[in-house]
């Protein structure tokens, strides 16, 4: 399965100032993993971005997000965004710093 690579691409320069991001492929598409965990990602042309528990119901409030169903079932503590809510740069950032929010609360791996 293919992915956005202007969406990766985005990504990449949202967390260039971050220390310790991976990029590997994952659920079909391209993960960014910070300090070993899995932070955000690109599949097909959808944003995928792990929010957390705790930020998960609020973040399924905002426009153009929904569960992560990738497997049929959906994952906790993460979303999926359509392209149309990611289609400013301050609107990608937002879910970045969300992300990178609940990640750095984790202990590196």
């Amino acid at each position: 399965m293919a992915y956005d690579e202007g969406v990766a691409e985005r990504l990449r320069e949202a967390l260039e100032s971050e220390a310790r991001v991976v990029e590997k492929r994952m659920f079909g598409g391209i993960a960014f993993m910070v300090d070993g965990h899995m932070a955000c990602g690109v599949v097909n042309d959808t944003l995928m971005v792990r929010v957390g528990p705790d930020q998960h119901a609020s973040s399924l409030s905002r426009p153009h997000a929904r569960e992560m169903d990738f497997t049929g079932k959906p994952m906790k503590g993460f979303v999926f965004v359509a392209p149309e809510g990611i289609e400013s740069d301050e609107d990608l950032q937002s879910w970045v710093r969300a992300s990178l929010s609940f990640v750095r609360s984790l202990a590196p791996r």
